[in-house]
């Protein structure tokens, strides 16, 4: 066993490795760029040592500083992750080379699925069942799209170095493909340096599983049961689960001996992921090889009892697998849900910021929290924008449903915004509930989907309205003299205390709200409504009686934002000041702005066009991923301020739009 290693990533993974060595005795050595300075991986390791500018193409893909880096610190082996260099065969080779030990297979087998084209022929002579498609060099569009054509649409256009997503889009007709094949060649290109694509025909109605492989240096090769990701947004894993809901074990071995197989065609060492799509009538196609760990790796932990970074560390020390199949079994059912800094309701824009506040649920035998940032940390527009993986084990699939959606409901973030809401709605969907489970999952359950539209409780206006005055009152109090009566500017006069008037927004509706305190009550009045109401907020906990109904909630301030917490999840109001809104200038009125900084891809109408709402006016990339923004309604572009090319920060102004 190593005695110390170092770890080439960050963030969740880098945690989460970090984790298992502490427990096995193995020191570790953290890399950091300088958006990382402070980062939580930094913060756990014992060493720590900084590689390069924010930019991952600075940084974390440096090969040569991470090599120095371990040279440096006497790190015997290097741990990737998954992302950055995990994948990178060239990057194998030369820790081979500089006698530094790779935790992950050979450059060789890197190199042999890395190029999911060559990766299909290999494939093919092992037997392995594949999707009909072109696999081949040839890139001409003309040549593709007459491809496309032949195999039949819809396809599937994906990048052959790619993965997380990138580089794929769907086509459903051929006069989309070119538009499409572009889209895909530059997003390829920006995330992994290669543009060559593959086009493949597209399953309708398919399952995403994929088996976790084992191999180690003495020719055992094990699979450890299989994963259901097909929970997808943008061809992105979103949710995933252990064991596949209906899978029958005749089938699990069907398609764990086909990932076997692939994986001894290439000598497979390590841990690795075999992706199949499976199609309704039981089909199964093989799709691609992940040689790396993935990052829902721990439902198969759960399921399986077995640490998988140890098996990794074990197998690359030269140990043989510490279980063979026989060894292996199932136990209960588990889920995970990566818990992202993104606005679902603007078409999951990455969102950046401090986490001013960060609570998630605690650790237990039934929920685990891999996390990579603490309160405090910040999430930058240099990364992926995950937060933290959610995953919950049970006896059975019901069970873990339930844990999953308490957990969610757990989740308090402020600072940015989050897909928390989202994923609570998405796991009391009937399709997912009911195990009813395909790629276009989300698709087909828009409706349930939607942020639903402010359902006007007045309880929950009078709980917020309480917690605005007790968090105003709280910040204005001098903590020097709290006790005297100039201090308590709670609306008393002669003779009764004076209402408060309070502009609240909740959910895209704005109330003005009155509030009254006198004699331990809480009168509240909403529009034609009116709640009385007993309790307050004391420090940052707010209980309310309202009738038979009592109220519970942390509430959390952030400038003018106000926070709710409770059973339900995360309720958000905005404190509005109409004398402050109606000074503020309106010059960039009529523009859109960018939701995040990056770079400007491409523009889409010409100056003087009239568009409607939701047209796509320009291409934005950030965080390796193409976000086309649309008009915010019926209007004409008057002009654009920025180029293709250009970058551009948070909020700067990119198109001059007049509306209808």
């Amino acid at each position: 066993m190593f005695t110390k290693i170092l770890i080439a990533n960050r963030g969740e993974i880098a945690c989460r490795v970090i984790a298992t060595c502490q427990r096995l005795g193995i020191a570790t050595v953290a890399v950091y760029s300088d958006a990382d300075r402070n980062a939580r991986h930094v913060r756990l390791a014992d060493e720590a040592i900084a590689i390069g500018p924010a930019p991952a193409r600075e940084s974390y893909l440096r090969g040569d500083a991470i090599l120095e880096a371990a040279r440096r610190t006497g790190a015997q082996a290097i741990h990737p992750g998954y992302g950055f260099l995990s994948e990178n065969a060239g990057f194998a080779q030369a820790c081979a080379e500089a006698g530094i030990v790779f935790i992950g297979p050979s450059a060789d087998a890197i190199r042999a699925m890395g190029d999911k084209s060559a990766a299909k022929a290999l494939m093919q002579q092992a037997g392995v069942p594949l999707t009909p498609g072109y696999h081949g060099d040839d890139q001409a569009p003309d040549f593709l799209r007459a491809q496309a054509d032949a195999i039949g649409y819809p396809v599937l256009i994906k990048a052959s170095a790619g993965g997380g997503g990138k580089g794929m889009r769907r086509v459903d007709a051929s006069a989309d493909f070119i538009e499409a094949l572009a889209s895909c060649q530059r997003e390829a290109q920006s995330a992994f340096g290669n543009a060559h694509v593959l086009v493949e025909k597209y399953v309708e109605r398919p399952r995403h599983i994929e088996i976790q492989v084992f191999g180690d240096r003495h020719g055992n090769v094990v699979y450890l049961f299989e994963r259901d990701c097909s929970v997808q947004r943008r061809h992105q894993k979103v949710l995933e689960e252990a064991p596949a809901p209906g899978m029958t074990p005749e089938r699990r071995a069907a398609m764990g001996k086909a990932a076997v197989d692939a994986a001894r065609a290439v000598n497979y060492v390590g841990a690795g992921t075999v992706e199949f799509i499976a199609a309704p009538n039981g089909d199964f196609f093989f799709m691609e090889m992940n040689t790396r760990l993935q990052v829902e790796h721990p439902v198969t932990e759960c399921i399986t009892g077995t640490d998988l970074v140890e098996w990794q560390l074990r197998v690359a020390g030269g140990e043989p697998l510490p279980l063979q199949q026989d060894q292996l079994q199932i136990r209960g059912h588990a889920l995970e849900a990566r818990l992202y800094a993104e606005d679902a309701d603007r078409g999951f824009l990455p969102s950046t910021g401090t986490l001013h506040h960060l609570r998630l649920p605690s650790g237990s035998a039934h929920v685990r929290v891999d996390a990579g940032v603490e309160q405090g940390d910040a999430i930058t527009p240099f990364y992926d924008p995950m937060i933290a993986k959610l995953i919950v084990w049970d006896v059975d699939r019901d069970a873990a449903l339930r844990r999953m959606q308490q957990a969610l409901a757990e989740c308090e973030v402020v600072g940015v915004t989050t897909n928390a809401a989202f994923l609570r709605r998405l796991v009391m969907t009937d399709s997912f509930a009911t195990a009813n489970l395909d790629t276009a999952l989300i698709e087909r359950e828009q409706v349930a989907l939607a942020p639903h539209a402010d359902d006007g409780d007045p309880a929950l206006w009078a709980m917020a309205a309480i917690a605005a005055i007790g968090s105003q009152d709280a910040a204005r109090i001098d903590a020097r003299d709290p006790h005297s009566p100039w201090q308590q500017q709670d609306g008393w006069r002669l003779g009764a205390r004076a209402p408060r008037t309070l502009m609240l927004e909740h959910r895209g509706s704005q109330q003005l709200v009155t509030v009254q305190h006198q004699d331990g009550a809480w009168s509240v009045t909403i529009g034609d409504a009116r709640v009385v109401a007993h309790g307050g907020l004391d420090g940052d906990a707010l209980r309310v009686q309202s009738g038979d109904a009592l109220h519970r909630a942390r509430v959390v301030r952030d400038g003018d934002a106000l926070y709710l917490f409770g059973s339900g999840g995360a309720q958000r109001f905005t404190l509005h000041d109409p004398v402050s809104e109606a000074d503020q200038g309106v010059a960039d009125a009529g523009s859109l702005v960018a939701p995040m900084p990056g770079r400007i891809v491409a523009t889409s109408v010409a100056p003087g066009t009239k568009v409607k709402r939701g047209a796509p006016l320009l291409v934005l990339e950030a965080m390796k991923m193409e976000h086309t923004l649309q008009a915010p309604a019926d209007g004409m572009v008057q002009g654009y301020r920025v180029k293709a090319g250009d970058q551009v920060g948070d909020g700067a102004v990119l198109v001059d739009f007049e509306a209808e």
